[in-house]
């Protein structure tokens, strides 16, 4: 029966999914403003996961608690919730974790993508995601090293919207993206380049709030 449950929540969060024509965007609300996220639908189990927590308003009032100016901003920790300052976070979850779905979507700017404790092939964590910040200013060699890195060859259109936006390729391949920013890559700008405190916490906590808007 226990090994049945997994099974039945992913079976039950596809099918509330299934409904919704679409695809489907939430909006994280920060003191620095909103981010519009767009979920992909190449990756159904991430985000129909998302969905389900958002809606459960699981991430209201979770901070980001690990931010790196030129990388990323990570939440989603359920321990961060009011949490002093000098308390380690960024090792829970929801309860469970969720197997990776490596799709081949890539770390531009503004990618939204699974957490993860430990190497590839690990599973993901069921609720810490991260938003890419990445750089802004990518080079033919960054590129061709993340290539090398990753053992992946980027298209022609890959590497332009690379060089284009900037973003963090060396990610790529290696952890699960499942949606990408529409709107708010200001706010990313603004929290990733907070003051912070060893472990990369921001000095200051930032909490989000999440909704669906469609």
């Amino acid at each position: 029966m226990k090994n049945l449950l997994p099974i039945l929540f992913l079976v039950t969060i596809l099918f509330a999914s299934s409904c919704k024509k679409g695809k489907r965007q939430a909006v994280i609300e920060t003191k620095f403003g909103n981010i519009t996220v767009e979920l992909s639908d190449s990756t159904p189990i991430h985000r129909d996961n998302f969905i389900k927590l958002v809606n459960d308003g699981f991430y209201d009032g979770l901070l980001f608690h690990r931010v790196i100016s030129d990388f990323m901003i990570q939440g989603g920790d359920p321990e961060s919730k009011d949490a002093p300052i000098s308390k380690r976070l960024g090792a829970n979850g929801p309860g469970y974790t969720i197997s990776p779905e490596l799709k081949g979507l890539l770390h531009y700017r503004g990618a939204l993508a699974s957490a993860r404790k430990g190497p590839k092939g690990n599973p993901d964590s069921g609720s810490q995601f991260y938003l890419v910040q990445g750089k802004k200013q990518l080079t033919e060699e960054d590129l061709k090293k993340a290539e090398q890195y990753n053992k992946l060859t980027y298209t022609d259109e890959e590497k332009a919207k690379y060089l284009k936006e900037g973003g963090y390729p060396f990610l790529d391949n290696n952890y699960t993206v499942f949606g990408y920013v529409i709107d708010g890559m200001d706010v990313i700008d603004k929290i990733a380049n907070v003051k912070k405190v060893p472990g990369d916490r921001p000095a200051e906590n930032i909490a989000m709030k999440i909704k669906m808007i469609n």
